[in-house]
């Protein structure tokens, strides 16, 4: 491409400053490159798909637009996820300018369940050798039972999903239904086999040099050409909060932030005063309301959750013998159980990972009660309140007024009978700094004797 350069001054051509055309052409030239990208951008998907890969792949997509790049390469690695990610990232996927191509590496890696719609939706659609793709069959929130009606519903809904994307790709739409219907899974020589994919590559060089050269049809009807070999790879990495928020969005951590929070909070209601207790607690428990917002969360699995530290108060109070904190134990771990109702395992809190929490928590948290509700039982012993019932010496006779020695200190005290100095007082009653006391009676026993006679 030439590139004519003319700069007038005072409506003149000039033509005799070398300088300026040198300038000028090398803003061209860079005006150019910027419109003009060879990179490819490469996201790395190694998650379950939620909210947070979502935002990842559409906010990659977007900067690979903005930057006008040939290729957005997305390298995967997932067991599944949510259907609604699934459907908004299918979404960006296909309305995206920039060719974008799917990978599944590297070896031993899947894109199952909701990880093979979004690789039949790609521009271009490759696996590394020894990965498996497929079990694209909708799954019931939380594993239970599901009507046929309603089985049918979900079913039918996600087929036609995948009937829309592979028809538009020009894939084989009844192969990858099966994965819908029948759960069907593929090797990536039996996904290339049976048309599901366009390539197995062993490296991303590999890829790129298949596909060079060769057309394929966008979304959209037209038809494309790729020249990737040898092109930079810039890669897309995630921002300090989408790496907090996805290290959040496992149920697990989740959980165990919620479970900390309330121990944080009971220690600050039992120490008022305490703050740092407090502080630790409100700030836990609102991250974790935080991901758990993101999540499908059952509300009904907190209130098992909140009944579990209501057993747990309970046990200190009524002193079941353990009943009550097995009890709250259970509702604890159940309640983490059913925390989140995710269609697959690695999206629901694990069992080990309930039991890790739950019985410590019960264990400490029936512990630390206890104490605080024996310190409140207890009748104080510092202070003022502490010379009730004490014995003392009376230092000048009480008649009613004097002065007693209790305690190692000299106190005014008033006595109800008279009692003479040196006789010993009881303490009844504070009022302000005067002790009301009372004469302390002393009854002697006198040891019987075998074989002598009382007088």
């Amino acid at each position: 491409m030439r590139v004519r350069i003319r700069v007038e001054e005072d409506g003149r051509l000039v033509k005799s400053n070398p300088m300026l055309r040198i300038v000028f052409g090398l803003v061209a030239a860079l005006a150019l490159c910027s419109v003009s990208s060879a990179e490819v951008l490469r996201v790395v998907v190694n998650d379950t798909i939620q909210p947070i890969t979502e935002e990842y792949i559409a906010r990659a997509i977007d900067e690979a637009q903005r930057r006008n790049d040939q290729a957005v390469l997305i390298e995967i690695n997932t067991p599944g996820g949510l259907v609604e990610s699934t459907r908004e990232i299918i979404q960006k996927i296909t309305n995206s300018s920039v060719p974008v191509i799917l990978y599944v590496t590297p070896s031993g890696s899947r894109a199952a369940s909701a990880g093979f719609f979004i690789l039949e939706s790609a521009d271009i659609a490759a696996m590394s050798p020894g990965t498996n793709t497929g079990a694209a069959h909708p799954v019931n929130l939380g594993g239970g039972q599901m009507d046929d009606v309603m089985k049918q519903k979900i079913e039918n809904d996600a087929a036609a999903l995948m009937r829309s994307v592979t028809a538009r790709r020009g894939r084989n739409v009844d192969i990858a239904e099966s994965t819908v219907r029948q759960s069907k899974s593929f090797t990536e020589q039996e996904a290339l086999t049976q048309h599901l994919i366009d390539y197995v590559a062993s490296s991303e060089d590999d890829l790129f040099r298949q596909i060079d050269g060769k057309s394929f049809k966008r979304f959209d009807g037209h038809e494309v050409t790729l020249k990737l070999s040898g092109q930079p790879v810039a890669i897309f990495g995630m921002t300090l909060k989408e790496r907090i928020l996805g290290y959040l969005m496992d149920p697990n951590i989740s959980f165990i932030f919620l479970a900390i929070g309330a121990l944080a909070l009971y220690a600050e209601f039992n120490h008022p005063g305490a703050v740092v207790p407090g502080t630790v607690g409100i700030v836990f428990i609102l991250i974790a309301a935080f991901a758990l917002n993101l999540l499908p969360t059952r509300f009904a699995a907190l209130v098992l959750i909140l009944g579990a530290f209501a057993l747990f108060a309970a046990e200190a109070k009524f002193a079941s013998h353990g009943v009550l904190t097995v009890g709250g134990i259970t509702l604890l771990t159940l309640g983490g159980l059913l925390l989140v109702d995710s269609p697959i395992p690695e999206m629901r809190v694990h069992l080990l990972t309930a039991l890790a929490v739950s019985i410590p928590l019960g264990l400490i948290t029936a512990f630390l009660m206890s104490i605080a509700l024996k310190a409140r039982r207890n009748k104080m012993v510092s202070g003022a309140q502490g010379l009730i019932g004490e014995t003392g010496i009376a230092q000048t006779a009480l008649s009613p007024r004097g002065k007693i020695f209790v305690h190692g200190e000299l106190w005014d005290a008033v006595s109800s009978s008279e009692v003479l100095t040196g006789q010993p007082v009881v303490v009844r009653r504070i009022d302000g700094l005067l002790l009301q006391v009372e004469p302390l009676v002393v009854t002697q026993t006198i040891p019987v004797i075998p074989g002598l006679k009382r007088p």
